[in-house]
């Protein structure tokens, strides 16, 4: 799920701001401002992957719950819960529960706590185009990989004018995969369970466990 995972990228490490475009670098501050002044944010989206050259396209639609670096992510009938510490992968079609570390080090794993945040590090950035999308002004910022062997091309970040909200991403990458997350539903500081990112082993009693290390 090395794509789908970019949905949760907003971490904001701002040291390299002064290379990159003025306007670009302020829009991303207020952004970063406004994530951050939430407890939990809970988010819809769709999610597109096209290749035309290799004929691929799929979409589908997901959910996930962001409380600082823990997330439950539900997309393609499978459900990940990360506590802060392990990583649970429930698949109901297989039966089977994968419990591991979270590799947030790796650049093809980007986490759902991090979609508000990625382009906080590697990337250098500068203004779009802008789009009215249902009335809704939406400025879009180019990322680009300071890594030259990157896989991704560049990152299109779609940031509604008025809310500050992340509306899309756009990821192109260097094989011409295009994958797009777009936000249908923004909520913030919702009443949540208390065990909302805790595993509860015993309601997989069945399932095979299947633990990395």
């Amino acid at each position: 799920m090395k794509n789908l995972i970019i949905i949760a990228c907003l971490a904001l490490g701002f040291n390299a701001f002064a290379q990159n475009d003025t306007q670009a670098e302020t829009l991303l501050k207020e952004v970063s401002t406004k994530i951050k002044s939430y407890k939990n944010i809970s988010l819809d989206f769709k999610y597109e992957l096209n290749n035309v050259s290799e004929n691929i396209k799929q979409e589908t639609r997901g959910d996930v719950v962001i409380e600082s670096e823990k997330y439950k992510l539900n997309i393609l009938g499978i459900t990940r819960i990360f506590d802060g510490k392990t990583l649970y992968t429930i698949s109901p079609e297989d039966e089977e529960v994968t419990i591991s570390t979270d590799n947030t080090d790796d650049e093809s794993t980007i986490t759902p706590s991090k979609m508000l945040s990625f382009y906080e590090d590697g990337y250098s950035f500068k203004m779009d185009i802008v789009q009215t999308v249902k009335g809704r002004k939406i400025q879009y910022i180019k990322l680009s990989p300071m890594d030259t062997n990157s896989e991704i091309k560049h990152v299109l970040l779609g940031i509604d004018a008025t809310t500050k909200h992340i509306y899309n991403l756009i990821e192109v990458g260097k094989n011409g995969t295009k994958t797009t997350l777009t936000v249908n539903s923004f909520k913030t500081d919702q009443p949540i369970s208390k065990t909302l990112f805790t595993f509860d082993k015993s309601k997989y009693s069945d399932y095979f466990i299947n633990n990395i290390d």
